[in-house]
C-alpha cells in the first residue's frame, strides 16, 4: 500500500466554502490542477484559482438541473482506479483517464434543512445529496491511492500534513477515510430517520436508523474512570435539556444530563406552577405552588437532606425570590423556561451553580427510547401516556381534594423508579419511594422519607400512588397504617379483589388507571 502520494489532481466541489480559499489557494501555489462544478467553480474563479470544469474534462454537460454532473466514468475511473494494478494503468491509459488524487467534497444541507418546521417535501428532496456521497465514498474506499476530505475543519490539518512533505502519509489518508465514512453513515441515516417519520410510519424497522452528531466531550462518564461524551440526534437536537442554554456554571456532566432530563421532563408533565428536585434521577420532591418560590419550599420540604446537591427544574420563568431561596444550599443546576434579571444576578454568585434556560417546552417527539443491553439495543414506543381511564373500584369514592392529590402523585409517580411509591397531601409530596425490589418496601423507604421531613404541616388527606398494581393486599393494609385515604393504581393484578377489599376495610377510595408506568 502506498505510504505516501503526490496530489497532481484536485476535485472540489461544496456546499460549506468555510475556508475554501486558503486550501484552495494552497493547492495552486503547489501546481495542483483543479477540477471543479457550478457554484464552487465560480467561487474559486473570483479568487484568481485556476479551475477546469467537471463537463470540460468528461466532455458531457450538467444535465437535469445539476442533478447529474459529476457521475461519470472519467470522474469516478480517475478516483477509484489503483494506481499500482496494471490492468487498472491499462485501463486507464486505454480510455484516457487521469488520475484525481485530492476529493475535497462536502454535501447538501439535508440535515441543516429537515432540522426546520414546516419544509416542503420537495425542498426537503432536493436538498439529498446524490453525486457528492458518491464521490466521497469512492475516494475514501480508495485510500490508498487517494485523499478525501469532506469536513473543511479538517482542511489546515491536512495542510500542515501537505505542505511539511509535499504528500500525504497514509495515516491521514486512512483517518480521513474513516471520518468520511462515518459522515456519509449519518448523512444516510439522517434522510432514512426523516423519512421513515414523515413517509413511511413502520413501528419498527428491520433496519433502525439513527443519526447522532457529538455535541461535546464530557469531563468523564457516570464515575471519573469512564470516558463520555453528549450526542444530539440529528431533528430534535435543540428540544430538552440538550437545546437549553447554559447561562452559567461549571461544564454539565454526564450525571447532570441524566438529572437535568429527569426533572424537566417532570416538570413539564404539569400545567399549574410547579417545582420538581430531582438526585440520582429520582425525584426527592415535587410540589405545585401559587408562586414558583412557594413551589421550591414545598418540593424541598419534602426531603431536604436529599436536595442538597440536586438538580431543580421549574416549568415557568424563576424569579428573585426563587432565587433567594433554591442559592440557600448547594444546588447542581437549575433548568427553566426563563430567570429575571434579579434571579440571574441572585444565582451569578454561585459561580460553579449551572444554570440552564430552556424557552421551548416541548420535549422531543421522537418515536422511540433506546437503551444498551450487551449485543445490542432494546428500542420501545415512548411512555407518553399519563392514564387511559380513571375507574373507581371501592365503594367510597375520594374527595375532591383527594381526586386532585391522587392525580398529581400519579404524574410524579410516573418518572419515579420502579418499584414506585408517591405519598402526596394536597399538591405537595410528602414520601417517595423509588427502585425497591418488593412494593411494601416501596412504601416503607416513603414513609421513613415521610417521618424524616421537618416542613411537612399540612392536614390535607394522605394519598398514595403506585406505579403498578398491588400483587398482594399488604401495600394497601401498611398504607392504612399511615393514615392514607385514598389509593391509584393501575390494576390489572389477578389478586386485585383483595387489594380492593382491604381498602374497602380501611374505609379507603381506590382508582384504577389501566395503564402502568414502570420506569427500569
Amino acid at each position: 500500500m502506498t505510504t505516501a502520494i503526490q496530489i497532481k489532481r484536485a476535485l472540489i466541489s461544496v456546499s460549506d466554502k468555510r475556508g475554501l480559499d486558503l486550501l484552495a489557494k494552497s493547492l495552486a501555489e503547489k501546481g495542483v490542477e483543479i477540477l471543479s462544478t457550478g457554484g464552487t467553480a465560480q467561487f474559486l474563479r473570483q479568487l484568481d484559482i485556476p479551475v477546469k470544469d467537471v463537463s470540460e474534462e468528461t466532455g458531457f454537460p450538467e444535465i437535469l438541473g445539476g442533478r447529474v454532473k459529476t457521475l461519470h466514468p472519467k470522474i469516478f475511473g480517475g478516483i477509484l482506479a489503483k494506481r499500482n494494478d496494471p490492468a487498472h494503468t491499462e485501463d486507464m491509459t486505454r480510455q484516457a483517464l487521469k488520475g484525481v488524487d485530492l476529493v475535497v467534497v462536502n454535501l447538501y444541507p439535508f440535515e441543516q434543512v429537515c432540522a426546520k418546521t414546516g419544509v416542503p417535501d420537495e425542498e426537503l428532496i432536493e436538498n439529498i445529496d446524490i453525486g457528492g456521497n458518491t464521490l466521497i465514498r469512492a475516494a475514501a474506499k480508495n485510500f490508498a491511492h487517494v485523499t478525501v476530505v469532506c469536513d473543511p475543519d479538517d482542511y489546515i490539518p491536512f495542510l500542515d500534513d501537505y505542505k511539511q512533505t509535499g504528500s500525504v502519509r497514509l495515516e491521514l489518508r486512512q483517518h480521513l477515510a474513516a471520518k468520511a465514512f462515518r459522515m456519509t453513515a449519518h448523512y444516510d441515516a439522517v434522510i432514512a430517520q426523516t423519512f421513515l417519520k414523515s413517509f413511511d410510519q413502520v413501528s419498527f424497522p428491520t433496519l433502525f436508523p439513527i443519526a447522532l452528531r457529538k455535541k461535546q466531550d464530557l469531563r468523564y462518564g457516570e464515575n471519573p474512570h469512564q470516558k463520555a461524551a453528549v450526542y444530539g440526534q440529528a431533528g430534535y437536537q435543540d428540544r430538552g435539556v440538550l437545546g437549553a442554554r447554559v447561562l452559567q456554571g461549571k461544564e454539565l456532566s454526564y450525571n447532570n444530563y441524566l438529572d437535568i432530563d429527569a426533572a424537566w421532563r417532570l416538570a413539564l408533565s404539569f400545567t399549574k406552577t410547579v417545582c420538581v428536585i430531582v438526585k440520582h434521577n429520582n425525584p426527592c420532591g415535587v410540589a405545585e405552588g401559587t408562586k414558583p418560590a412557594d413551589a421550591y419550599r414545598k418540593a424541598l420540604a419534602c426531603d431536604p437532606v436529599s436536595a442538597f446537591g440536586g438538580v431543580v427544574a421549574f416549568n415557568g420563568p424563576v424569579d428573585g425570590d426563587t432565587a433567594r431561596e433554591i442559592t440557600k444550599i448547594f444546588t447542581e443546576c437549575v433548568i427553566a423556561p426563563a430567570f429575571s434579571d434579579e434571579a440571574r444576578t441572585l444565582f451569578s454568585a454561585k459561580q460553579n451553580l449551572r444554570l440552564l434556560e430552556q424557552p421551548d417546552s416541548i420535549l422531543d417527539d421522537a418515536e422511540y427510547d433506546i437503551r444498551r443491553v450487551s449485543g445490542g439495543v432494546l428500542v420501545q414506543s415512548t411512555d407518553s401516556t399519563i392514564i387511559n381511564e380513571i375507574k373507581l373500584v371501592t365503594k367510597r369514592e375520594p374527595t375532591a381534594e383527594e381526586k386532585d392529590s391522587l392525580l398529581f402523585a400519579w404524574r410524579v409517580a410516573k418518572h419515579v423508579k420502579s418499584n414506585a411509591i408517591v405519598l402526596t397531601r394536597e399538591l405537595q409530596t410528602y414520601g417517595i419511594g423509588a427502585g425497591q425490589m418488593s412494593r411494601v418496601d416501596a412504601l416503607r423507604v416513603a414513609v421513613m422519607k415521610m417521618n424524616q421531613a421537618t416542613g411537612l404541616d399540612s392536614k390535607s388527606p394522605l394519598v398514595l400512588a403506585s406505579d403498578a398494581f398491588f400483587p398482594f393486599r399488604d401495600t394497601v393494609d401498611e398504607a392504612a397504617k399511615i393514615g392514607v385515604t385514598a389509593v391509584i393504581q393501575p390494576g390489572g393484578s389477578v389478586k386485585d379483589a383483595d387489594s380492593i377489599a382491604a381498602a374497602n376495610e380501611h374505609n379507603m377510595a381506590m382508582l384504577f388507571t389501566s395503564i402502568r408506568h414502570f420506569k427500569h
